[in-house]
């Protein structure tokens, strides 16, 4: 193995994280912000790019770096090394509700690809880079963009996803439409496409966007229930305009407010 070969433990239900058990000399990478909890002895180390053997030698470290500007990333990753004799841990908490995949890469032939917000954390050696679509129209109505993450090696990768997880076993030549914010990752070996929802009345009246994303097998696809997108879009529709209260949550508006206690005085 390239990547360091490195144990772990998904706690929680809804608001997961994961914690990375590291032998003598391990390092696993995390994405800045991510952290949560190590124990006393793991040495913490800020770096360009991922850290993998690709990215060796000055030049390899400012590609890495490029390469995590272009899917809108931090130019700086985070490792966390034991240097130390016997085992020490360190916890990766989710950034929103939902849940965390582990993917061991020696499963997906070496490579998967993902949204580029997925990726949470993963064994140092694990290559993070990116995914160039090769079709304009994915690359302009795609929803997530013609840049996604791709992930290499042969070590476990952890990624994040919001609410709950669906799991989809793609045949050759299956094929599954999805709401382009609503995919996780999947496969190298599906092929993925958008497409145009048609009909002038689910155009305009539709609320579900213009295009859904195809994905045809084979291969494994992960799909969420709740892209960060949409959940941002919900708590900003909430938040008050003018300094007024929707009251909302009750047909009484801000009187229902004064009767239910919430008083923002």
């Amino acid at each position: 193995m390239t990547a360091h070969e490195i144990d772990y433990r998904i706690y929680g239900e809804e608001m997961q994280y994961v914690e990375i058990e590291l032998n003598p000399q391990e390092a696993v990478v995390a994405e800045a912000g991510s952290f949560m909890m190590m124990d006393d002895g793991i040495k913490m180390e800020t770096i360009f790019g991922d850290g993998s053997k690709k990215d060796s030698g000055f030049l390899g470290k400012i590609l890495g770096a490029g390469k995590r500007i272009l899917t809108g990333e931090s130019l700086f990753m985070t490792a966390f090394y034991n240097n130390l004799t016997g085992k020490r841990s360190v916890s990766f908490a989710s950034p929103y509700p939902g849940k965390i995949i582990p993917i061991d890469l020696t499963n997906y032939g070496g490579k998967f690809i993902c949204q580029k917000d997925a990726f949470l954390c993963a064994a140092k050696g694990v290559s993070v880079g990116i995914e160039f679509s090769k079709k304009l129209g994915r690359g302009l109505f795609g929803g997530e963009g013609f840049i996604m993450q791709k992930l290499e090696g042969d070590g476990m990768a952890f990624v994040h996803a919001g609410g709950t997880i669906a799991k989809k076993e793609l045949m050759p030549g299956e094929k599954l439409k999805v709401d382009t914010g609503c995919i996780v990752g999947f496969d190298h070996t599906v092929n993925y496409d958008i497409e145009f929802v048609g009909g002038i009345k689910n155009t305009v009246f539709g609320g579900e966007g213009l295009f859904f994303a195809t994905l045809q097998g084979p291969g494994t696809v992960y799909i969420q229930s709740l892209p960060f997108s949409r959940l941002a879009g919900r708590v900003l529709a909430s938040v008050p305009r003018g300094g007024k209260n929707k009251g909302e949550g009750s047909i009484l508006g801000g009187l229902g407010d004064l009767l239910d206690g919430d008083n923002n005085f």
